[in-house]
């Protein structure tokens, strides 16, 4: 299995306690969700229904301010594994270090992959792919220089993941134009990564290829009924973003005085520099405290924010 965040069992084995007792902060999923209100029954016992379906394309369609042909699907790494299947073969860049299941599904897929360090050399590949902001240093990526990029490559793929906090970057209003496909996740900025939501907006040939391989019932009842109604919250997406955006300056504040060096991050994460990442980890993991560190770097240590008082009490503590 490749490396990801999220993998609490992992900790609970190496170091003991019950699931309820860790806060997991290793992954970029908002810890204070969105506040579901109570179901139409018939979203439990009926199939998806084509109605709903179509109220979460519109609902989708103005969140992203885009008239793009639109297509739910389970989570964007339903995305990610599709895509490479279904587009001709050929040569892939990936704007790197990023999100690992990009490079490893298009090389699953039999694409010729190589990662790139500067988006200047995306540029002739037949697909290239950045994420932005990106996972896990937020370098972020204006919508104009990607559109340009889009010129100068057969496809871009651009995964919007971690976007909502920052609708500026966001290039949802040109998806479908010179190929440019846009990846949104639902389960992160909302909390909800267990519903597994999230959508593609691309040209309408390629998603009704998608679609007709995905078949008619790609995501649930409860994740149409629950994305059209979050994805219309505009006043708790406008209080999240702000509560986002003064909580990284506070977690900013415990890792300065722990000694880390900020290294990058966006609203959802921060990722900090510290002498020994491995370390680092294994000390908030005695505190119950679940953290992500990577395989190609022993000093970087990514932190997602906690989800209310008593979260950020037992942090400050552990980070004392």
């Amino acid at each position: 299995m490749r490396d990801h965040g999220g993998n609490l069992d992992q900790a609970r084995a190496r170091f003991g306690g019950a699931a309820a007792e860790w806060i997991d902060l290793s992954t970029g999923i908002n810890r204070v969700c969105w506040p579901v209100p109570a179901l139409p029954p018939d979203c439990w016992t009926a199939l998806p229904q084509a109605g709903r379906q179509a109220d979460l394309i519109e609902a989708a369609r103005a969140a992203y301010g885009t008239q793009a042909p639109v297509l739910p699907v389970a989570g964007a790494q339903a995305a990610i594994q599709m895509l490479p299947q279904i587009l001709p073969r050929g040569s892939a860049r990936v704007l790197a270090p990023t999100y690992n299941e990009h490079a490893a599904c298009l090389r699953a897929a039999g694409w010729q992959v190589t990662e790139v360090a500067t988006p200047e050399a995306l540029a002739g590949a037949d697909l290239a792919v950045v994420v932005n902001p990106n996972n896990p240093d937020g370098r972020c990526h204006a919508p104009g220089a990607l559109r340009a990029l889009a010129g100068q490559v057969g496809r871009l793929v651009v995964d919007e993941s971690f976007c909502d906090a920052r609708p500026d970057l966001s290039v949802a209003p040109w998806a479908g134009e010179q190929g440019l496909v846009v990846l949104r996740s639902f389960g992160k900025f909302y909390g909800l990564a267990g519903l597994r939501l999230g959508v593609v907006l691309a040209d309408a040939a390629l998603l009704a290829d998608m679609s007709t391989r995905l078949g008619p019932w790609a995501v649930s009842g409860p994740a149409q009924v629950i994305g059209a109604q979050a994805l219309r919250d505009r006043d708790w997406q406008a209080e999240t973003v702000a509560r986002l955006r003064q909580e990284t300056l506070q977690l900013d504040a415990l890792a300065a005085r722990r000694g880390w060096i900020l290294a990058g991050g966006c609203e959802l994460f921060r990722l900090y520099r510290t002498p020994d990442a491995a370390a680092a980890q294994d000390h908030l993991a005695r505190a119950r405290i679940w953290s992500r560190i990577f395989p190609w770097s022993s000093d970087l240590i990514r932190l997602g924010l906690p989800g209310g008082g008593a979260e950020w009490t037992r942090l400050a503590a552990a980070l004392a």
